[in-house]
């Protein structure tokens, strides 16, 4: 796994990958030589339904799905998405449609803002305070929030002493850091959220980390937020999905 792991590379539109590779939390497809592939495809095994595929051929792709179960769409470069969606509803008899994940880097120095009561970087310290938030706001990626405080980066808004929102490092590399944000629904629209992640974005700027945002198409609120973070275009991916 760590051969194929170096061979994909590490990269904006890896990283989610790498993590799952990693950490040994994922099932991995491939076809050709470990250190050379065709094709990849990366089932994360708290997610089957939702794997990642790298390679251009679609025919090759649409094979290595054969090979896994609980799926019902594939995240794809955009350059093989129609040929895949062509292939998969041939073969299946159902439609498919097509879903944009938005990849967005922040290479400038994250912003400093005037600081916020209550929000700030969290220690392992505060594990029994994650430990009880609502789930959404645990943190993915890492399995468990002990790992997530003792290898990642969290920071949190806190309000009354619990935890409102929470930005972290959903994923990280040697070179990048995919940086996840979530806020309880009432406390949105408040900067709770882009304060804590400005804050984790310095830190692993700091530790010579690449800052990664990825979203849906759709989710016009993260992309505000990310921009106000300074991150930039850098591409997308693609969601085939049968309907």
């Amino acid at each position: 796994m760590l051969r194929v792991a170096e061979s994909l590379g590490d990269r904006p539109d890896t990283v989610a990958a790498l993590q799952l590779i990693r950490r040994r939390r994922a099932a991995l497809f491939l076809a050709g030589a470990t250190g050379r592939f065709t094709g990849l495809i990366v089932q994360a095994l708290s997610l089957p339904g939702e794997p990642i595929g790298y390679g251009a051929d679609a025919q090759v792709l649409w094979e290595l799905l054969q090979c896994a179960s609980f799926w019902y769409c594939l995240n794809v470069a955009p350059a093989c998405a129609a040929a895949l969606g062509t292939r998969m509803e041939r073969e299946t008899g159902r439609a498919v449609s097509y879903f944009d994940d938005i990849l967005l880097t922040l290479d400038a120095p994250a912003p400093v803002f005037r600081p916020r009561e209550g929000v700030r970087l969290l220690s392992l310290a505060d594990l029994p305070l994650l430990a009880a938030a609502p789930r959404e706001l645990r943190g993915i990626g890492f399995g468990e929030t002990r790992a997530l405080l003792l290898e990642g980066v969290a920071a949190a808004a806190l309000d009354a002493g619990r935890i409102v929102s929470l930005a972290h490092t959903s994923a990280l590399t040697p070179r990048h850091a995919e940086i996840s944000v979530s806020t309880l629904e009432a406390w949105r629209g408040r900067g709770l959220g882009t304060a804590a992640a400005a804050l984790v974005c310095a830190h692993v700027q700091a530790e010579g980390h690449r800052p990664v945002w990825t979203t849906g198409q759709d989710n016009g609120a993260s992309l505000r937020v990310a921009r106000k973070l300074g991150f930039s275009p850098f591409g997308r991916r693609t969601y085939v999905i049968l309907t």
